[in-house]
C-alpha cells in the first residue's frame, strides 16, 4: 500500500503554538518501523501546482499566499503565521491526498496521505489551520484525469468540514458527508450534502451506531466512483479541542467499519489524517497509526484478488 509523507516539509511555528506539528514526524517514524510487516511503500508527494489548486481556490488567494500579503486578520483566522515554508508544506500536503486518490483509482483501491484533511479552507481564504482544501482539490484532480465522475468525501473529524461544504455547494459531482460535534468549531456551520450533528460527550457505542446508520445513506446518495476519508483523531476522549468520549479502540473500530463499508460498495479510497489535538502527541500518533494499519489491512485483502498493482505496473 502506498503511503505519502511530507513531515519533513516543516511549517515554522512560534514556541508554545497549540498546533501539534510533531505528530506528523511521530506517525512517519511508526509507519517506517512497521512498513515491511504492513506491506507499506512510503513515497514523497509532488507539491500541488497552481493548476490543481485553482480547481478549488481563487487566483487572488493563491497570488497573495505566494507574495506573503495575507493580512494580520487572515493569518489569525488561519491560525498560522505566513512563511514560504508554510505555503510549500501546504502544497505538499495537498499533493499527498491527490496522489493517494489517484493511486487508489489506478487499481490499488486504498492509499494513504500521512497528512491532509484540511477541510476548513475556503475558496478565497484559509481557516482553522487549513491553508488549502486537499480533499476537494484531490477530487477535482481525479475528475480532470477522467478517473472518477463523482466523489464521496467522508469527513469524520470532530469539527464540521465547513470549507468543503462551501466549496462543493452546487456541485453534484462531489458529495460532502460530515459527522461532527454539534456545538464545536466552527460556530456557524456550512450546510453540506449530509451533516450529522453528534451530541457532546458521545461515546464509542453511540458514535458507531450513528455512523452505521448514516454512512450507507451517504454512499447511496453520492452514487460515487471513489471516496476520500478524513480520519480525524480528535473525537478521542483525550483531545483538547474535541468534546467527545471515543476511545482509541472505538476509533479503530470506526476506521475498520468505514473502510470495509467503502470496499463493499466497490469505492476506491484515499485516506487523510485530519485533526488531532491530544495533550500527549503520542496519543495522536497512536490513533493515526491505527488508521494506517486498518488501511493496510484493507489493501492486503484486495491485493491477492487483483494482483499487486504496483508490481504489475513496474513501479
Amino acid at each position: 500500500m502506498k503511503a505519502f509523507y511530507c513531515h519533513h516539509f516543516v511549517l515554522p511555528l512560534p514556541a508554545g503554538h497549540r498546533f501539534p506539528m510533531a505528530k506528523y514526524r511521530r506517525l512517519y517514524e511508526r509507519v517506517v518501523a512497521h512498513a515491511d510487516a504492513l506491506g507499506i511503500e512510503l513515497r514523497e508527494p509532488v507539491a500541488a501546482d497552481d493548476a490543481a489548486l485553482l480547481r478549488a481556490h481563487t487566483a487572488d488567494y493563491l497570488a497573495r499566499l505566494a507574495a506573503g500579503t495575507l493580512t494580520a486578520t487572515e493569518q489569525r483566522r488561519l491560525g498560522f503565521p505566513w512563511s514560504p515554508a508554510m505555503v510549500e508544506r501546504a502544497r505538499r500536503s495537498v499533493g499527498g491526498t491527490m496522489a493517494a486518490l489517484e493511486t487508489a483509482l489506478r487499481g490499488e483501491r486504498v492509499a494513504v496521505n500521512l497528512a491532509g484533511g484540511t477541510h476548513h479552507a475556503h475558496a478565497d481564504h484559509g481557516r482553522g489551520y487549513c491553508v488549502f482544501n486537499d480533499a476537494v482539490v484531490a477530487a477535482r484532480h481525479a475528475q480532470a484525469l477522467g478517473l472518477a465522475r463523482r466523489v464521496l468525501i467522508v469527513d469524520l473529524d470532530v469539527h464540521q468540514g465547513n470549507g468543503t461544504a462551501a466549496l462543493v455547494r452546487g456541485d453534484p459531482s462531489i458529495f460532502a458527508f460530515s459527522m461532527h460535534d454539534a456545538r464545536n468549531y466552527p460556530a456557524l456551520k456550512e450546510p453540506g450534502d449530509l451533516d450529522v450533528a453528534v451530541p457532546e460527550g458521545c461515546d464509542d457505542r453511540r458514535y458507531l451506531d450513528l455512523l452505521a446508520r448514516h454512512l450507507p445513506e451517504a454512499i447511496a446518495r453520492a452514487e460515487a466512483d471513489a471516496a476520500i476519508y478524513l480520519a480525524g483523531a480528535d473525537p478521542y476522549a483525550g483531545d483538547t479541542l474535541g468534546r467527545m468520549l471515543l476511545s482509541k479502540a472505538g476509533l479503530r473500530q470506526r476506521d475498520r467499519y468505514v473502510l470495509d463499508t467503502l470496499a463493499r460498495a466497490a469505492l476506491p479510497c484515499a485516506i487523510a489524517m485530519a485533526g488531532g489535538y491530544a495533550e500527549d502527541v503520542e496519543d495522536i500518533a497512536d490513533i493515526h497509526f491505527g488508521t494506517v494499519c486498518e488501511a493496510a489491512r484493507r489493501w492486503a485483502a484486495h491485493a491477492p484478488q487483483s494482483g499487486n498493482a504496483a508490481a504489475s505496473s513496474g513501479r
